[in-house]
């Protein structure tokens, strides 16, 4: 009876996991598509040094809605790619009567394109380190003659939000120049891991809705699985063997797994016959012969059948809820059960 509920749980643990790494799959696609990190870092770049728009207001999203329509498709942040190095000296800030309203993030990407491509026209920097940061400010300062007091009136005038900041790190450094630096540094670095929690909680939005579609789109029903493998003790052994019905599969698994990245080989070695039948119920139907090509039906009207039938809806939400834990999660229970070592 223990062997039974130890293969329950590993061939729900195991259909999670797939399913998960769909999700993540997607969500990555979809970011690196769309340039979703590069956008988060210029947007507020943006409005750390220019400012919020006039008439659109903050780049940064204001409200979840914002992550799915402005920052991927309305408003773009990022400057336009330049193939040109760096200039020799940094550009003067500009008169406060001929501002624009890219003015300094232009000349923040005069200093960093050195290490930029193109991408639709458009900078692809993700990522600007904070010391590198720090030197294109400081470079920044050096054109108004190294007068590090004049700088921070010229960002007053124009009305830079960078001048406060700037200001109180400038005072707090008692006006070493190298003191200052590292300050900006170490501002820079803190401002980056506050953007990294606000990202990712806005991410953990976009996964909660890919994980939706994942579950609606494969109808997924958590509940009728366990029952199937509960019941049919063919099925359950099939999915527990993983490969090959046998007493040695888990020792196989972990021969298999062992040497190289365990996740990919895992994935890989999931991906069987099998399992490809917990997704039967799918809007798209796939069959995997023992010989011969796989092929993909349309299942439309069975997946709408179970869409629309109320009694599938609790088994929906258990997959549901259980996709939001994530494919590190279920891996790592997956690892546990098995006895599978992580790789050091």
């Amino acid at each position: 009876m223990l062997s039974v509920y130890v293969d329950l749980a590993l061939g729900l643990v195991v259909s999670f996991l797939l399913l998960s790494l769909l999700v993540s799959g997607v969500n990555e696609a979809f970011v690196r598509v769309l340039a979703i990190r590069s956008k988060f870092l210029w947007a507020y770049l943006r409005d750390t040094m220019d400012g919020a728009d006039d008439k659109t207001g903050s780049w940064l999203p204001a409200k979840i809605r914002d992550v799915f329509t402005a920052l991927p498709f309305l408003r773009d942040p990022r400057p336009r790619h330049s193939d040109l190095p760096a200039p020799a000296e940094a550009g003067g800030l500009p008169d406060p009567e001929h501002r624009a309203g890219d003015s300094m993030i232009n000349l923040l990407y005069e200093r960093v394109r050195e290490i930029d491509h193109a991408k639709r026209g458009r900078t692809s920097i993700a990522n600007i380190p904070p010391g590198r940061f720090a030197v294109a400010v400081m470079e920044l300062a050096a054109g108004q003659d190294g007068d590090v007091d004049r700088f921070l009136e010229k960002l007053k005038a124009i009305d830079s939000p960078l001048y406060g900041p700037l200001k109180g790190i400038w005072e707090t450094a008692q006006r070493d120049l190298d003191r200052f630096r590292q300050g900006i540094e170490t501002w820079f670095d803190s401002e980056m891991q506050r953007l990294s929690m606000l990202y990712k909680r806005y991410v953990k939005w976009v996964v909660a809705v890919l994980g939706l579609l994942v579950t609606l789109v494969f109808s997924m029903d958590g509940l009728e699985y366990a029952k199937t493998l509960l019941r049919d003790n063919a099925f359950r052994a099939s999915v527990t063997a993983v490969a090959e019905a046998g007493p040695d599969a888990y020792n196989e698994l972990k021969a298999r797994c062992s040497g190289e990245d365990p996740m990919r080989c895992v994935t890989e070695t999931l991906s069987q016959p099998a399992l490809v039948r917990m997704l039967d119920q799918g809007l798209v139907n796939v069959s995997i012969p023992e010989q011969g090509d796989p092929s993909m039906h349309w299942n439309g009207g069975l997946w709408w059948d179970r869409i629309s039938t109320p009694s599938h809806w609790p088994g929906f939400l258990l997959t549901y809820v259980a996709l939001l834990f994530g494919a590190p999660f279920w891996w790592d229970v997956f690892r546990r059960i098995t006895g599978i070592k992580a790789r050091r």
